[in-house]
């Protein structure tokens, strides 16, 4: 879409004045800014640039490209957390659903009814975005061996094609289009009305400013961005009670930018000369990732390449998922076709070493030794599970007062017990997919599977852990090789920094809209409902106003 309405920050006054500013142009901040213009004047501030003609956000075929690009221009922004797990997060018109691997599948019943939200409203939501960005993945035949291998696993019953979260194995939904062309969360914009809406591009927010004399609490009332030449410009709300600031920004940003504008812990934010506006210690914990391991399953045949589109939902609280491709989408140096997409060492994913082992020299070191490898190590896929919730969480703090910069985050992988055996139970029945019979095609016989890899330590993805029967080994391999699968939350959860209508305790005019506000990961995979909330939320505001503007 060529857009009216977006432009270079470069290009705004120095000073204006909207009914809404909404800080990031994420996936929870396009459909909310779409929603709102349609009766009000909204602002929507993006740090990164547009998504539109780069192939390296729209090819399916390019998957993976955006995240190993570290250049300050990719969409794509590594940060590693605490933990020693290198993660990424976006920089982009769309977020998060610009770089993901684009699976679709809404929230169970329960998590809705949970949050409090409205189920009619919530299916509503789900279809608005639905009928711009979803689509119905062809399956070919390696995902639907995988998909009968969980039904011969027991992952039953067979939920067909569905949105729907519900136990058993299905396909679900994907953002990539039948041609394999990405549709993110800034298509919602198509909804927007144009003469409402000003979407600012490489727009960095420093503060959300308050006015606190004379105020019983404090009054969000502006921010405070820089454009790409380092420029400032401040936004204001217009004068009107209702009228409000929403931050959108994600997980990390969130948080991070609540504590930039005085709004956090006090002694760390003193520690960093911020003045304090409101002494919060909540803001930036409750920080979870969703563990992710993954296991490789050499074939002797071609496989075709594919992202996540069959999904086993277990009763013990693990997601089995898988991905597959002769090429892995390896567009990047040393040849085309040669890497392990979103299981490749280039964008961090480098499993075959404990978090803490993982640093640049290693990285550069597996992708040396994946360049050295046969064509033939590269075919066949990768059968992953992910935890639900998780369990253990952990935290965010400030490094320093530049927005730009990752925060440190620290998420306590497999801190809590269950977490770590639910990783367990998921990688006992990926051994049984793969020993099924309905993947013997695509999996080597024992014997010829070390000749064919050669089987050297330094082979850049894990095989199936070797049979010893202590499950302590399995415990053991869960913490040495996990990995992201980029579905981090918290840290401006509902209950503690903000309420159930998603506005920031103990200051007015401020709400936070977006996955930060998660206690537990939504669905199997949580774009969908980040989408979604959006659109919920921008309904639930304007239907509110409309009742309260009403003549008596």
């Amino acid at each position: 879409p060529n857009y009216s309405f977006t432009h270079e920050a470069t290009s705004a006054p120095e000073v204006s004045y909207y009914d809404y500013i909404i800080v990031g142009g994420g996936t929870a901040g396009c459909p909310l800014a779409a929603t709102l213009s349609q009766n009000y004047t909204v602002l929507l501030l993006e740090r990164g640039g547009s998504p539109y003609g780069n192939p390296n956000i729209t090819d399916l075929a390019a998957f993976g490209a955006a995240l190993s690009d570290l250049s300050p221009k990719s969409p794509s922004q590594r940060f590693i957390s605490e933990d020693g797990v290198i993660n990424a997060r976006a920089r982009v018109l769309g977020g998060g659903s610009c770089i993901n691997a684009g699976f679709y599948s809404r929230a169970a019943t329960d998590y809705v009814s949970k949050a409090g939200w409205d189920g009619q409203l919530v299916n509503e939501s789900y279809r608005w975005v639905e009928n711009k960005v979803a689509f119905l993945p062809p399956v070919r035949q390696w995902q639907s061996a995988v998909r009968d291998g969980l039904l011969e696993a027991g992952v039953v019953p067979n939920n067909g094609f569905t949105y729907d979260h519900i136990n058993g194995t299905k396909v679900g939904g994907t953002i990539f289009d039948r041609d394999g062309h990405r549709h993110t969360a800034a298509d919602l914009l198509e909804y927007a009305n144009p003469s409402g809406i000003t979407v600012l591009l490489h727009a960095s927010v420093h503060k959300i400013l308050f006015r606190i004399k004379g105020k019983s609490r404090p009054l969000a009332h502006g921010v405070t961005f820089r454009d790409a030449l380092g420029m400032k410009h401040r936004a204001y709300l217009k004068i009107g009670s209702k009228n409000e600031i929403i931050v959108s920004s994600g997980a990390l940003a969130s948080p991070q930018l609540l504590m930039l504008s005085g709004v956090g812990p006090s002694q760390h934010l003193k520690a960093h000369n911020i003045t304090v506006v409101l002494d919060q210690p909540l803001v930036g914990q409750g920080m979870s990732d969703n563990s992710m391991n993954a296991i490789f399953v050499p074939s002797p045949v071609p496989v075709e390449v594919s992202l996540i589109q069959v999904v086993g939902i277990t009763s013990f609280g693990s997601y089995i998922e898988a991905s597959s491709g002769a090429n892995f989408a390896g567009t990047a140096p040393p040849s085309p076709g040669r890497d392990f997409g979103m299981f490749s060492p280039k964008i961090g994913q480098l499993s075959t070493l404990p978090p803490k082992q993982r640093t640049p020299e290693a990285i550069a070191k597996a992708v040396e030794a994946m360049s050295a490898l046969d064509d033939a190590a590269f075919r066949g896929g990768f059968i992953l599970e992910k935890i639900m919730g998780p369990l253990s969480t952990g935290h965010l703090q400030l490094q320093n007062r530049n927005p730009n910069d990752n925060p440190s985050v620290t998420f306590n992988y497999f801190k809590e017990p269950e977490d770590l055996q639910r990783c367990v139970n998921g990688i006992k029945v990926i051994e049984t997919i793969i020993e099924s019979k309905s993947f013997s095609q695509f999996r080597y016989d024992s014997l010829s599977l070390p000749a064919l890899l050669n089987m050297t330590a330094s082979f850049p993805v894990n095989l199936l852990p070797k049979h010893n029967n202590a499950s302590t080994s399995l415990e053991q391999f869960c913490k040495d090789t996990v990995m992201t699968i980029w579905h981090y939350h918290g840290g401006c959860q509902v209950g503690r920094v903000v309420d159930h209508d998603y506005k920031v305790l103990g200051v007015d005019a401020l709400r936070v809209i977006d996955g930060s506000t998660f206690n537990y990961s939504p669905g199997t995979n949580p774009q969908a409902t980040v989408m979604m909330l959006g659109r919920y939320m921008g309904v639930r505001i304007l239907s509110e106003r409309l009742a309260n503007d009403k003549p008596k």
